[in-house]
């Protein structure tokens, strides 16, 4: 009996119900008062349609034993396939009010809450011992995966959440961040619309479903499912910033300040909000709000949470009243907070760089030339942060042949899985020698079908993640016509404005000046690299020269492209698209040279940062002509 239920069960979980089912079955009329082979019996039933003999299975469980929760979870997706959503919401939450050891699932999820990841952890993994299927246990580890950035672990764990209850919401509300963090993109905002048929009525619904339309690039649909949020939850400051950073995209700059604003009314202490005002760039801080901002970093009853915002805010309202300094020392001091939060380890990104220079050599790229996916769709274009990828993009994206999408995490996810083939996870790129000519292939068919769903038939498309410098060796053997196009800036203006940038999410290195000169050295090595043994493959497209002779840079461009030229790439600026980088407001004004040798605003401030380059500067002496400094 006991043997049938368990094969039974591994059948199930295998996909194969129709022996499952007959397992199972045998089990229970061996043994009527089974509980567990009942409820498993209900499963194997609703995965081969059998609807109400499901729920009648349930039902019997929970007359006997009505806090068993296995059963309401059972219970809870029979009423979900009969779209009875009400029922089914009330089946899951009785499901966790009687889940086994649901005081430690408790703790671990405060612990979570108060972001003790390690006390969390403990506690999660306490229950997985005494229960491997524990829903709640499995998606607070994937809540932990996330949080760490390993995705594909998050995902692993909630598809086994899964297939102990296929619709239980915890799960679904955890499964379309991993998709979107993994680039599954239109898997995630399915994820969100499965949720949202189970909870409509839970803002959380709706904010899945907007993160998914806006990396969709349906910023239209993404701005209705925040405000829909914000409708069943006005009180959630998050969502009036989400709203403004929706609309900034779309480029209505009146209504993006106005929801900032709005989010400040709700909450006087948002320092994102005033983070995301200083970010419209031609934003002007009024005394008031200064002063505001002032009292929030001086307030000792405060957390802390947010202070480095601030103080950014704060660098950008001195710089804009020409208080280098005092900018400088917001700039610097916020920096310093976030590098607490998230340290960068320069040594080993330096020894990343030599070992990728090690192993892309000429002979190994020739020797697998022809092995990848040969469609030449992608226009990459790499380099660093705040460099003028995203007006080299917007540029190509005035082009009738040519979408411009965003900043895709593909290829670092691609990176993660090679790195994932080597114990201690550092398995890139030496272990790209151990894959198979038609697995790089695969990677590149992987990649188009993982950004189809952010394209709209056009044909080409771009990606701008300027990360990927790293990565041309790579993405020259996946997809080997790819175009690449290295948007390159003069180090001193590039180094300051990423340090004048508080990026929402990673660039972890911009936050001391010295790691910021030395990776802008691996770059340019780099970069030097694949000039050595990929020749004429990447173009380079210099900020200054760009800024000086746009038309003849542009053509160059295009030409690199293989696209004719055309007078809208010169009218950038007057293209409507969603833009979601931190120079979403420039590359929506003609091309300026405010930007060129503004770095000697600041000039003894970055004396760390010019020696930290070293002679790198020296390359750049060409380019040093007198613009015009506001």
């Amino acid at each position: 009996m006991t043997g049938h239920w368990l094969l039974g069960v591994a059948l199930l979980d295998q996909g194969n119900t129709a022996e499952s089912r007959a397992l199972l079955e045998h089990a229970v009329r061996m043994a009527p008062d089974f509980v567990d082979a009942r409820i498993d019996l209900a499963r194997a039933d609703r995965a081969s349609g059998r609807l109400a003999e499901s729920r009648a299975h349930v039902r019997r469980v929970l007359e006997v034993q009505p806090r068993h929760d296995r059963a309401w979870l059972a219970y809870g997706d029979v009423l979900v396939d009969l779209e009875q959503y009400d029922d089914a919401r009330v089946a899951f939450e009785r499901a966790r009010e009687c889940e086994s050891d649901g005081p430690r699932i408790e703790r671990a999820t405060a612990a979570l809450v108060a972001d003790d990841r390690r006390g969390a952890e403990e506690l999660f993994r306490e229950v997985l011992r005494a229960d491997p299927a524990h829903v709640s246990a499995l998606c607070g580890l994937a809540s932990l995966s996330l949080a760490a950035d390993v995705p594909g672990d998050a995902e692993r764990l909630l598809r086994h959440a899964l297939r102990q209850s296929a619709h239980v919401p915890l799960a679904w509300r955890g499964m379309g961040p991993a998709l979107l963090a993994l680039g599954q993109v239109q898997a995630a905002a399915d994820a969100a619309r499965y949720l949202r048929n189970i909870e409509p009525a839970n803002p959380q619904s709706w904010v899945a479903t907007a993160a998914a339309a806006a990396r969709l690039m349906r910023q239209e649909e993404a701005l209705a499912a925040y405000e829909q949020a914000a409708r069943l939850h006005p009180g959630e400051v998050q969502l009036h910033t989400s709203i403004g950073h929706v609309l900034k995209t779309l480029g209505r700059r009146v209504e993006s300040e106005a929801a900032y604003k709005r989010a400040i009314q709700v909450q006087p202490t948002c320092a994102e909000a005033y983070w995301s005002l200083a970010d419209l760039k031609n934003y002007r801080f009024g005394d008031a709000e200064v002063e505001a901002m002032q009292e929030l970093l001086a307030d000792d009853h405060r957390d802390g949470t947010g202070d480095a915002q601030l103080e950014f805010a704060l660098g950008k309202a001195f710089e804009q009243r020409e208080q280098y300094s005092a900018s400088f020392a917001h700039y610097a001091a916020g920096n310093s907070r976030r590098r607490r939060d998230a340290p960068f380890d320069i040594g080993a990104f330096e020894r990343r760089t030599e070992r990728i220079r090690a192993f892309f050599s000429r002979a190994f790229l020739a020797a697998r030339g022809g092995s990848g996916e040969l469609g030449r769709a992608p226009i990459f274009i790499v380099g660093l942060p705040r460099s003028g990828s995203t007006l080299v993009e917007q540029i190509l994206a005035s082009h009738s042949r040519v979408e411009g999408t965003m900043e895709l995490p593909n290829i670092l996810n691609f990176v993660r899985d090679i790195d994932d083939l080597a114990p201690g996870r550092n398995g890139y790129p030496e272990r790209i020698g151990e894959l198979a000519p038609d697995r790089l292939g695969t990677f590149g068919r992987r990649y188009l079908d993982e950004t189809a769903p952010l394209r709209q038939g056009l044909e080409r498309f771009t990606d701008k993640l300027p990360n990927n410098f790293s990565h041309v060796g790579l993405i020259h053997l996946i997809l080997p016509n790819a175009t690449i196009i290295d948007a390159r800036r003069h180090p001193m203006d590039c180094c300051l404005s990423t340090f004048k940038q508080h990026f929402a999410e990673g660039q972890t290195f911009s936050y001391d000046l010295d790691d910021l000169g030395r990776y802008y050295r691996c770059y340019l090595s780099l970069m030097d690299h694949w000039d050595n043994v990929l020749p004429g493959k990447v173009l380079r497209m210099q900020y200054e020269e760009l800024v000086r002779d746009p038309e003849i840079q542009i053509r160059r461009l295009l030409e690199h492209c293989q696209l004719e030229f055309e007078p809208a790439c010169l009218a950038f600026h007057e293209t409507r698209r969603s833009v979601r980088t931190a120079s979403a407001e420039q590359v929506r004004q003609p091309i300026y040279s405010s930007g060129v040798g503004y770095w000697r605003h600041f000039e003894a401030e970055l004396e760390p940062l010019r020696k930290a380059l070293g002679d790198a500067v020296e390359r750049f002496q060409s380019l040093e002509w007198p613009p015009v400094l506001r």
